[in-house]
């Protein structure tokens, strides 16, 4: 028992200090970035585009720092103006899809999938969402109404409190990672060891095999649908190198998370603006499964098809 917490913890700490090799420099750049007027112009260059996904100018402004930094910072900017609850809800599917995209596609790309690819998904499926529902959704104009919740937090005042805000903010972010890594890894490590980790996949291959993957990638979908995609592509990294995920299945299970992670949390997180959140889980799943079902329908016939070509070429030499 102690040589499999002993391997677990050494696996969490490797696997903690690759994530946090990424996660500490963006952290503390972005959060330098938010006082400095590089995100007022991104916010002004988004401005004019709001009004097409149903948003006033406004909107931006929490969708930038939603996107830069993290959900609660978004829900931070969004509690400082007055928006309606078709405006809130909007913006709430798209950081549902679309938050924190250079951490987690920047981590997520360390499995081998290009970042651009991570970011296009995740903001394609945001704008789309949007227009949707502003196209569908012709109610919710009434004011949001946000509870008891916090306005955004004190602005420092010189160089030197931003510097060390955001030394702070990017040393908690690694902190708060090896708090949830650490015993994740050596859980995982009893699973593997125990023999649970092919029950927990064989449960749920009618899930994977849907979704066209094989029944080893089970555990990193359950661990991205609870814990997040950077920490559901931390444990992909494992996957890969220790379970035998292919190429194939580590690119559709990576799919399946940019679309839809951390489901309990990004989920509830959303209760205080005052908007139905089960729409927003079910929006997310839903999109997530189609999304790689399709995808895996396709890629499943071009192998098909790749496959059967070096037949024709052998008939042709034949002749």
């Amino acid at each position: 028992m102690l040589g499999t917490i002993q391997r677990g913890f050494k696996a969490g700490l490797e696997l903690t200090w690759k994530l946090g090799k990424v996660i500490f420099p963006v952290t503390l750049i972005v959060t330098i970035l938010r006082y400095t007027p590089v995100l007022p112009w991104l916010m002004d260059l988004l401005t004019p585009m709001m009004k097409w996904i149903g948003l006033s100018g406004e909107a931006a402004v929490p969708l930038v720092l939603g996107n830069l930094l993290n959900l609660y910072a978004g829900i931070g900017a969004i509690v400082s103006f007055d928006f309606s609850v078709k405006e809130v809800f909007i913006m709430a599917i798209m950081m549902s899809f679309s938050h924190n995209l250079l951490i987690e596609s920047t981590v997520a790309s360390k499995v081998g999938v290009s970042w651009w690819v991570v970011i296009g998904v995740r903001v394609s499926l945001a704008l789309l969402s949007a227009a949707l529902i502003n196209w569908l959704w012709k109610g919710g104009s009434e004011m949001a109404e946000y509870g008891l919740i916090n306005k955004a937090d004190q602005v420092p005042d010189a160089w030197t409190e931003i510097i060390i805000q955001g030394l702070q903010t990017a040393l908690m972010g690694v902190v708060q990672l090896a708090l949830i890594v650490l015993p994740l890894m050596i859980f995982m490590q009893f699973f593997r060891e125990l023999g649970w980790m092919d029950k927990v996949s064989d449960w749920l291959s009618p899930f994977t095999k849907f979704l066209g993957m094989e029944k080893n990638a089970s555990m990193t979908l359950v661990a991205g649908l609870v814990l997040g995609l950077a920490y559901g592509a931390g444990l992909m990294i494992q996957a890969v190198e220790e379970d035998g995920v292919s190429k194939k299945d580590m690119y559709l299970a990576l799919i399946f998370l940019v679309s839809c992670h951390a489901v309990v949390e990004d989920t509830l997180v959303f209760i205080p603006l005052g908007i139905p959140v089960w729409p927003l889980l079910v929006i997310r799943l839903v999109t997530a499964i189609l999304l790689t079902a399709a995808i895996a329908f396709v890629w499943n016939r071009a192998d098909a098809r790749k496959r059967k070509e070096p037949l024709h070429e052998h008939t042709n030499h034949s002749f």
